[in-house]
């Protein structure tokens, strides 16, 4: 499974490593995911997401139904 949130579509970007000496080398900067199980009253059901720390927190301040809705909007959960 890709490194991407399933809730704000949040993916691995890419940059450069600079050394003191102004070298530059390919690096990737991965999102911060975790695999959490979150409970859907309305379907009395788990559901098991991959999200990022921020969606995490989107969650605890929105509630997971407005963020599952959102994400299926904009075509990040299927």
């Amino acid at each position: 499974m890709s490194r991407i949130c399933q809730l704000t579509g949040k993916s691995v970007m890419v940059g450069n490593n600079v050394s003191h000496s102004n070298r530059k080398t390919k690096r990737r900067f991965l999102p911060n995911l975790l695999t959490k199980k979150f409970y859907i009253p309305e379907e009395d059901s788990y559901i098991t997401l991959k999200v990022s720390a921020s969606a995490l927190r989107t969650v605890n301040k929105k509630g997971i139904s407005a963020c599952l809705k959102e994400a299926r909007e904009k075509g990040y959960l299927k």
